[in-house]
This record gives C-alpha cells, sequence and structure tokens, in this order.
C-alpha cells in the first residue's frame, strides 16, 4: 500500500473518504472540528442523533457533507478522551481499514487526533498507522481462492497534519513503517504456508531470494553433509526422522564497516513438529506449521534492515528441518552430542527446538558477535505463564534486556522478562549424559532458556520464546509476524534512528 503525507486545508482536501477521530459522549477530535466548522455544524446534528457514541473502535460513515470536500467521512471511535491508549489508538486504525476495504474507496484520508495517547509521540503514532492498517488489509491467497477479496481495495492511505513543521518526522515514520511492515508481512507468508511447501529448502530458498534483492545481503546454506563433517549432531539428529534434507542458513548483512563486530539473530526453523516418536497430540497439530516462526521473523528483521540500508552489521542464522516419527528419528534415552561437544540425553523428542538451536548457538561463535538473540516458538509453558500477549525474554544481561523490553514497548510488540537463575539449572541434569534437553514440568520455559544458555558463554546473548505471540488460534487463525516489529525498532535503535 502507498502512504502519503498531506498538509493544508482539511474540508477542501479532496478524497474519496476521510477519516475523522471521534471520542466518547460524541467529543470531536481536532480536524472533526475543524470539518464541523466547515460544515456549518451539519457534523455535531448528526453526531446527535446518536448513531455512534466514540467508543474506541465504532465507525459511521457519512456521505456528502456540505462545505467538505471529501466523498465520504469516517467517523471513527477513540474511547474515552482521558483514557485514550495507543491500544485503543490501534483498534481504531484496524476498525477504519477493515471498513474501507468494504467501503468502494481505493484511497482515503487519515486526519491524526491532534490528542495523541499517552507516552504516544507524532513518530511512533505515524509508525503505528501504517503497521496496523497493512497488517490488518493483509490477506493470505497463496493456497485458495479469496472469495472474499474486497472489490475496490485500499491501495493509497493519506495521513493529514495539521503542521507541516510536522512533516519531516512524519516521512521519517512512514519510512521506518514500511520497512518494519514488509518484514511482517514476509514472516506471516512464510508461516501460513503449508509445510508440505515451506520446507527447509524452500526457507533457504527465500533466503536467496532477499539476496538477489538486495546487494547488501549475502547468503550461504550448509547442507546435511557439512554440518555433518562441523558436528552438528544435535540438530541433525533431529533431521533423521524427515525426508526434508536440513539446511543451516546464514544470512549476512553487511552496511557496516568489515572489522565491526556483528549482531547476529538466530531463529528456529522446524518448518513442521509433530514431535516425533513423543508425538503431539492430534488436535491443533496442523497449527506446527508455524514452528518456523522465528526463523521467519528472522528473515523479516532483516529484509527491514535490508530495505532501510541500516548502517549495521548483522546475521541471520535459521536452523531449518522437520521433526518427524520415523526409524531413524531420535528416541527417548537416545544421547547426541552437540557441535560444542556437549552430550544431550533426549528425554522427550518434542523438545527438539532446543537441540536444533543449541548447535546453531555454537556455529555463531565463529563471527565473533556482539550480541546474539535467538527466537524460538519454544515451549508451551511459557504461553501458559505469559499468554498470547508479551514474548518471553531470557537473559542475565541486564542491559540488554532493558534494551529489548524498551524496544518491544517503543513497537507495540511486547515482551516480559523471566528469570534465568542458576538454580534452574540442576533440572537439567542427567545421570548419562552432560545434561537432558527437559527439566520436568515445572518452569519449562525456564528451564529450556538454561539449556540454552550453556551454548552461549562466549558472547552477549538473549532468547525470546515467542510460542504465544507468533500465531493466532480459532477463527483468525494465522502468523501475525512478531516479533519483527520488536526486533526492527531495536536494530532501529543500534543504528541511532530509533
Amino acid at each position: 500500500m502507498e502512504f502519503k503525507i498531506k498538509t493544508g486545508d482539511l474540508a477542501t482536501h479532496k478524497t474519496p473518504c476521510l477519516i475523522l477521530g471521534i471520542f466518547e459522549k460524541r467529543k470531536r477530535s481536532a480536524p472533526a472540528e475543524r470539518i464541523d466548522a466547515a460544515s456549518d455544524g451539519q457534523l455535531s446534528r448528526l453526531l446527535k442523533k446518536g448513531d455512534i457514541e466514540g467508543e474506541a473502535g465504532q465507525t459511521l460513515l457519512l456521505y456528502d457533507l456540505p462545505g467538505v470536500a471529501a466523498e465520504r467521512v469516517l467517523l471513527v471511535g477513540l474511547g474515552k478522551k482521558k483514557e485514550f491508549t495507543r491500544s485503543h489508538y490501534r483498534q481504531a486504525l484496524a476498525a477504519a481499514a477493515s471498513l474501507l476495504q468494504q467501503s468502494g474507496a481505493s484511497e482515503a484520508t487519515l486526519a491524526l487526533p491532534e490528542t495523541l495517547p499517552k507516552a504516544l509521540d507524532l513518530y511512533t503514532s505515524v509508525r503505528d498507522v501504517v503497521v496496523t492498517v497493512e497488517d490488518k488489509t493483509y490477506r493470505y491467497t497463496r493456497t485458495k481462492e479469496d472469495k472474499q477479496a474486497p472489490k475496490t481495495p485500499l491501495k493509497r492511505l493519506n495521513l493529514w497534519l495539521g503542521k507541516k513543521s510536522e512533516t519531516a518526522d512524519a516521512e521519517r515514520a512512514l519510512r521506518h513503517g514500511r520497512a518494519m511492515a514488509e518484514g511482517i508481512r514476509l514472516a506471516r507468508e512464510l508461516g501460513n504456508l503449508p509445510g508440505n511447501l515451506c520446507t527447509p529448502s524452500y526457507l533457504a530458498e527465500q533466503a536467496y531470494a532477499l539476496a538477489e534483492q538486495y546487494p547488501r545481503l549475502e547468503v550461504e546454506v550448509l547442507d546435511e553433509a557439512q554440518m555433518a563433517e562441523l558436528g552438528m549432531g544435535a540438530l541433525l539428529s533431529v533431521a533423521r526422522g524427515s525426508r526434508q534434507p536440513p539446511k543451516l542458513i546464514v544470512m549476512h548483512y553487511r552496511g557496516a564497516p568489515q572489522e565491526t563486530k556483528p549482531l547476529v539473530l538466530v531463529g528456529k526453523g522446524l518448518t513442521f513438529d509433530a514431535g516425533g516418536i513423543s508425538l503431539k497430540p492430534a488436535a491443533e497439530m496442523d497449527e506446527m506449521k508455524y514452528d518456523m516462526a522465528g526463523g521467519a521473523a528472522v528473515m523479516g528483521a532483516l529484509r527491514a534492515v535490508c530495505e532501510l540500508d541500516l548502517p549495521l552489521h548483522l546475521i541471520g542464522v535459521v536452523p531449518a528441518t522437520e521433526n518427524l516419527p520415523d526409524g531413524a528419528a531420535n528416541k527417548p534415552g537416545d544421547i547426541v552430542t552437540s557441535l560444542s561437544g556437549q552430550t544431550i540425553e533426549i528425554l522427550n523428542t518434542d523438545a527438539e527446538g532446543r537441540l536444533i538451536l543449541c548447535d546453531a548457538l555454537t556455529y555463531c561463535e565463529r563471527f565473533e558477535p556482539e550480541i546474539v538473540i535467538d527466537l524460538a516458538t519454544l515451549t508451551g509453558a511459557c504461553v501458559i505463564a505469559l499468554g498470547k500477549h508479551p514474548a518471553g525474554l531470557f537473559t542475565n544481561d541486564d542491559r540488554l534486556a532493558e534494551e529489548l523490553l524498551a524496544a518491544g514497548e517503543a513497537a507495540g510488540d511486547r515482551a516480559w522478562r523471566l528469570p534465568l537463575w542458576e538454580e534452574y539449572q540442576t533440572q537439567l541434569d542427567s545421570n548419562f549424559a552432560d545434561m537432558a534437553n527437559v527439566g520436568g514440568r515445572d518452569g519449562g520455559a525456564i528451564t529450556a532458556a538454561c539449556f540454552l544458555s550453556r551454548f552461549t558463554k562466549n558472547y552477549r546473548w538473549a532468547h525470546l520464546d515467542i510460542a504465544g505471540i507468533a500465531w493466532l488460534s480459532g477463527k483468525e487463525k494465522g502468523g501475525t509476524g512478531r516479533p519483527v516489529a520488536l526486533l526492527t525498532h531495536w536494530l532501529l535503535s543500534r543504528a541511532g534512528q530509533g
């Protein structure tokens, strides 16, 4: 979608649809006041009829308002003025985008309320418009006929500003928001594809496609033989149960001098997870096609960075395979040797994500990284602990934790820090190997992070458990593209542009 900044007289601005905010008790936002004056009070008279109260997400479409050049005026509820939150703001944007898709207007102009939600500045509010509207207008069509596709989809959204002096900040927000939204869209699309199409080889192909599009991105893909030569026994033990060949996808973005230590993003790329011999229940197993959401988010964040041409040295690493039951698959009680040389007793073959990640994390040592962040749909325990709203954040690096938490708040893609205390490590003790791959039911998300921490001693590291945020279940089933927004904002901040 195209986004443009507009200024000038709002009443004389020609547009198929003008979007105005209304607070509860039918209180008009500042742009709505301007339109009311231009229409000689007609907007006020219509509001008094009570068709809209201004509750967050309410909508009312008006036609042919006198004194106003816009063909339509869409009123959108913002909630209580004194309690105007970012959540209400995004709810209003989403409601407007949904209605516009069915209105017949291919273009619209949004007059941003001059009273912004608490702790939200112009830059963030404009960026939220782009990300929210793009999210709401995304449609998955790769493997189905879109019978409910809008006949006249929204193709352009103008953002009207009351002050020309704010244009530079708004243009910067549009640019960042578009890149962020494109990264989110890529991650969503990859996550929504079925496992028979989105295989490890397909993920590798998408990485090569990104490299063709962006000259600063180089891609290397290690195959099974190369990983075996290196000694990636943990990753390859998971892959043995699948007919799909595993891949270690390494994407190298060079936007900073070569001597700059890289930031590294590592994303779990399980393109389908049946649990292996420790087979998952059949109900909702289809959702395990999203178990590569961490890898998809790494690709999405890299795309955003490439699009913005950020001055960073960034590497994305995606260990990709399937986890299926087979005669060659891992068995409970098997012991494998990781790339680090540490041995692992596999007590549950469904705890496979940490097995592929641990070898990828050890592989990252060769880059001499400044920071490594891994992200994975790792544990159901994290969903139980935190629900579907924040990612679980684990690190013993307080400064890094603060950066990531702040990035999540700024992007509206939040994380919540959980402990990574030494006391939990004993739950991974094994009588037969250096460690077990699970630590029991208690603190499952924490012991999973403890497991990964044993492979990250040589650099600064954080782990994001995204099992609760990477997809939606039920009627709205689908990938979310999270935490691309969090990662992109963190990288913008690292580049001095956040």
